[in-house]
């Protein structure tokens, strides 16, 4: 186990996992901290520990500022395809960018800090909207400001995450160094490692689901099962993309370490010596990080930003009809990987249980209207078709 984690610790942490509430996730925590032994091996977990706290303290405070009317919103509720957060050092042009490319009025000034506050736009892309959020711009000389803490529970929520930097910036590649430091530190990874596990309770499922796009590498899904049972799952969904250790899903519980897809928007191209700081900056952008550059007013050079989303999301579109009628044209949004009854749960819970069969149009069909199981896998564009009891 990464961190020899006792079982009095275990239980604590499923108690963290279930908990519904903020009041209740900080308990949970406290209580987690307080079972934790302190030797080396329990340092990481220890320090997550104390930073989600920070994090969801925070989260508490501003919440009961804004019931008494004297605090900012400080998170923002998703919409759309996916929440995706910008996120920088000050004065990289966040706001512009987020402005020049969304209905938003985000407050654009000339010096750092304007903004105070998340604030949302709605970016379209072909027929859905990817939901951009401009955050306050990161302390990264005070690495624990309460700014900081905000801007990283942004990111956590958040489906992804776009990495400003600015060429106008003195040391843009050191920029781009210091936030990707600083992420990784509160556990924020923006490439995918030797591999990924995402585990998501779910009460609607029946014991342990494994969506396999990688490799079990020395346990099997009975191993798997023994390990969730421990930290008290037993219905949940467990998807798992590259080569994957038991240990890997392990730490994956602890969330010290998460995964957001990631593109880097390098603004400001026509600064003084844009073109020789482009070249240092080249040296530190991450293998497989899309990167975009353009002008951050006028939103030139980043018309491409919604299609690099949708693919760096790993999303597809499924359009339903009913049985003799037009499909609907507002597709459900839902992973690679997807399956027919991960669509009816997500249409209403009643609608997978009494599922009986369904009628598939499109890429993942082999004859138009082909009748299929619930678990056939779902593709892009396709049109869906559910029949039940």
């Amino acid at each position: 186990m990464p961190a020899n984690l006792p079982p009095e610790a275990k239980a604590k942490l499923a108690k963290y996992s279930d908990a519904k509430s903020i009041e209740e996730k900080i308990q949970a925590l406290e209580e987690f901290l307080s079972a934790v032994p302190k030797h080396k091996g329990t340092e990481n977990i220890r320090q997550w520990a104390r930073r989600r706290l920070a994090e969801l303290r925070e989260e508490l405070e501003s919440r009961r500022r804004r019931r008494g009317g004297g605090g900012p919103r400080i998170f923002i509720e998703k919409a759309g395809a996916a929440q995706v957060v910008l996120v920088g050092p000050p004065n990289v042009g966040k706001s512009s960018l987020l402005q020049s490319l969304t209905n938003a009025r985000a407050q654009v000034a000339p010096y750092p800090f304007s903004t105070t506050r998340p604030v949302p736009g709605m970016l379209q892309y072909e027929d859905i909207q990817f939901q951009l959020v401009d955050t306050p711009p990161l302390v990264l000389d005070q690495p624990d400001s309460p700014v900081n803490n905000r801007v990283i529970g942004l990111v956590r929520n958040a489906d992804a995450v776009i990495i400003v930097v600015s060429l106008a910036s003195d040391d843009p590649a050191g920029d781009l160094v210091r936030v990707l430091k600083f992420l990784e530190e509160r556990g924020i990874v923006v490439t995918p490692q030797k591999g990924i596990v995402r585990v998501k309770k779910d009460r609607s499922q029946t014991g342990i689901r494994v969506i396999l796009r990688g490799r079990m590498v020395g346990f099997t899904e009975d191993d798997l099962r023994r390990l969730l049972g421990q930290y008290r799952i037993y219905n949940a969904v467990v998807e798992i993309e590259g080569d994957v250790t038991l240990e890997d899903v392990e730490e994956s519980l602890f969330s010290t370490r998460m995964y957001k897809p990631a593109v880097i928007a390098i603004t400001h191209p026509r600064a003084k010596g844009a073109r020789r700081k482009a070249l240092r900056l080249k040296k530190v952008i991450l293998e497989g990080v899309p990167v975009l550059v353009g002008d951050a007013r006028s939103g030139r050079g980043f018309e491409r930003l919604g299609e690099i989303l949708f693919k760096t999301l790993r999303i597809i579109r499924i359009y339903t009809k009913q049985p003799n009628k037009e499909p609907d044209p507002n597709p459900l949004v839902l992973r690679v990987g997807a399956t027919v009854i991960d669509a009816a749960k997500r249409i209403h819970k009643d609608l997978a249980r009494k599922f009986k069969y369904a009628k598939i149009w499109g890429p993942s069909a082999k004859y138009p209207g082909q009748r299929v199981g619930a678990s056939h896998v779902l593709a892009d564009r396709d049109i869906l078709e559910i029949h039940a009891d």
